[in-house]
Order: C-alpha cells, then sequence, then structure tokens
C-alpha cells in the first residue's frame, strides 16, 4: 500500500488531516480496547477463537473489497507467485502474533501483551539496524539501551525472560515489514492472508466440533454471535488504519500507535493483574524511551521536509 502522507498546515488542520486523526484514534482505540472482546468469548481456547476470527474475516472482508472496488488487486496477489509467498510468510507472523495475543489475554496476561506493543516501535528499529543496516542516531541509542535494560530488569525481577511481550514485538515487527515490502494495499492483503490461512482454521473447527471440544454452537447463542463478530473486530480497526495511514504523515502516526497499547495497560490494572516493582520500572523505562524516541522522530521529520523545501 502506498502512503500518501500530505503536507499538514501549520494553524488550522485540513479536513483530510483531521479525518485522519479521527480514523486514527478510533483505530488504535478498537485494538486498545480489545482485550474486552477477547474476555468476553474467554470460555473458547485460543486456538478456536483465532480460527474464528480467521474464518469469519473472509465474508466481511470480500464485502468491503467488493465495496471498495479492489478485486483486481486480490486477482493479482493471487496470481504472482513473489506476492503470494510473501503474503504467505506475513500470514504466518500475524496468526503467531494473534495467537499469542489471545492466549495471553484470557489467561490474564494483558499487562505482557501490552508491554509487547510499546515495545513495537523500538523493535522496528533494531530491525533497520540488523536487516537494513541502517545507523542509528544517538537518541536512538540511548531509547533502545532504556528499553533493553527494562526488559533486563523485568526478567531478573520476575525471574523469566517476558517471553509474550517479546515475541508479541517480533511477529508484529516482521509483519510490518514484510507487508511494506509487498506491493498491495491492507484489505486486499489481510483478505489474501486469511484466505491463506482459512483450510488450517476449518479443518480445525470441523475437528473440534467432531470431537465434542468446540464452544460455537456448544455453549450458548451469545457466544455464537460474539465469535462471528470476529470477522467485523479484525477488519473494521485494520480498514480505518488504512484510510488513517493515507492521510496522516507517518511520525503522526507514530505517536497515535500508543493509544492501543496504553488502553491494555489501563486494563489489566482494571482486571486486577499483579503489577510489581519490576513492571513499574520496565513500564517506567520504556515510556521514557518511547518519548525519546517520538521527540527524536520528530525533529529528524521536521529537518527533512526543510530540507526538501529549500531544495
Amino acid at each position: 500500500m502506498t502512503n500518501i502522507s500530505p503536507k499538514e498546515p501549520a494553524g488550522t488542520l485540513s479536513p483530510q488531516v483531521r479525518e485522519g486523526l479521527l480514523f486514527g484514534v478510533i483505530a488504535y482505540t478498537l485494538w486498545g480496547l480489545f482485550p474486552i472482546y477477547l474476555k468476553a468469548v474467554g470460555e473458547a481456547s485460543a486456538m478456536e477463537i483465532l480460527s474464528h476470527r480467521i474464518l469469519w474475516a473472509i465474508p466481511f472482508g470480500a464485502i468491503l473489497i467488493a465495496m471498495r472496488k479492489q478485486w483486481g488487486e486480490v486477482k493479482s496477489a493471487f496470481t504472482t507467485p513473489r506476492v503470494l509467498l510473501l503474503l504467505g510468510v506475513s500470514a504466518l507472523a500475524i496468526s503467531s502474533n494473534w495467537l499469542i495475543y489471545v492466549w495471553a489475554v484470557i489467561n490474564d496476561r494483558v499487562l505482557e501483551a501490552s508491554l509487547g506493543y510499546f515495545i513495537n516501535p523500538l523493535m522496528y528499529i533494531a530491525a533497520g539496524v540488523f536487516i537494513l543496516g541502517e545507523r542509528l542516531r544517538l537518541a536512538q541509542i540511548i531509547a533502545v539501551g532504556l528499553a533493553t535494560t527494562g526488559v533486563l530488569v523485568l526478567t531478573l525481577g520476575a525471574g523469566a525472560v517476558p517471553w509474550i511481550s517479546l515475541a508479541l514485538a517480533v511477529l508484529f515487527t516482521l509483519y510490518g515489514f514484510l507487508r511494506k515490502t509487498i506491493p498491495v494495499g491492507a484489505m486486499p492483503g489481510l483478505f489474501v492472508e486469511t484466505t491463506l490461512l482459512s483450510p488450517i482454521a476449518l479443518v480445525y473447527v470441523i475437528w473440534l466440533m467432531g470431537s465434542g471440544g468446540a464452544m460455537f454452537l456448544n455453549h450458548s447463542t451469545s457466544l455464537d454471535i460474539l465469535l462471528v463478530l470476529a470477522g467485523p473486530v479484525t477488519v473494521v480497526p485494520l480498514v480505518l488504519f488504512a484510510l488513517t495511514a493515507r492521510r496522516l504523515k507517518l511520525s503522526t502516526l507514530g505517536f497515535l500507535q500508543y493509544i492501543g497499547p496504553t488502553l491494555q495497560f489501563i486494563l489489566a490494572l482494571f482486571y486486577g493483574e499483579t503489577f510489581t516493582w519490576a513492571h513499574g520500572v520496565c513500564f517506567g523505562l520504556i515510556w521514557v524511551a518511547l518519548a525519546i524516541f517520538s521527540i527524536d522522530a520528530a525533529r529528524a521529520n521536521r529537518a527533512e521536509r526543510l530540507r526538501a523545501s529549500s531544495a
């Protein structure tokens, strides 16, 4: 997907930018409140929830693709071997991310999940260094150092590596990196990904229902409805995010992305999850790191605009 980043005027925001901010706040708020939905369907297993999320995203996604006339992109993705292969890899990355996240929430580990998405922007920096060979600015080095220290403190304080946080951050960074290299839009890409995953999800659901272990159609009508709603719950925030990315600068988008993990963090405390001194030190260091990272990114973006305007 090509991001169109319009110039945001000083003072009064353009209608396009205001729309982008609105769509972005709604998208990240929905992602931040996602644990509420997962708690509601928590009687099902993480794998069953994931399977329904994949399966019901397909018909809902097809409706949106038809409305946006994007079937050409879908056909192109399916008929281009390299694109299809990369989307297959990205599908494995995002489905693994979803599975770990769902498992974490229904097992009362929302705090660790939120930490993973706080770490994610800094993980992108690490990916840039180790994969793309980029050189870090001083502020970026400090930010990564503070975040690493925070994770080490939490590891020592808790007596275990925060694998949920690290796995979510690594998998989502991998997914983001792959999707930036694949010439396909957000919704068509998600449709292809879920279609590729659907045979596995369908076989699992059929097996689960045959063995009597499924919650779907065997528990309550309300749970059945909620599992079907996994489709729009998955697709709607992504569509809003795509609309946001086309209207806002990446630096503005970077600030909005903290809405999600912040809401998850608040929900974790609301759900009564244990918050130790190690969590306090870890989150504190990461928040400082993110502040440094965000300020540095804003300055770098401003300097780049000035260079472009004077060229």
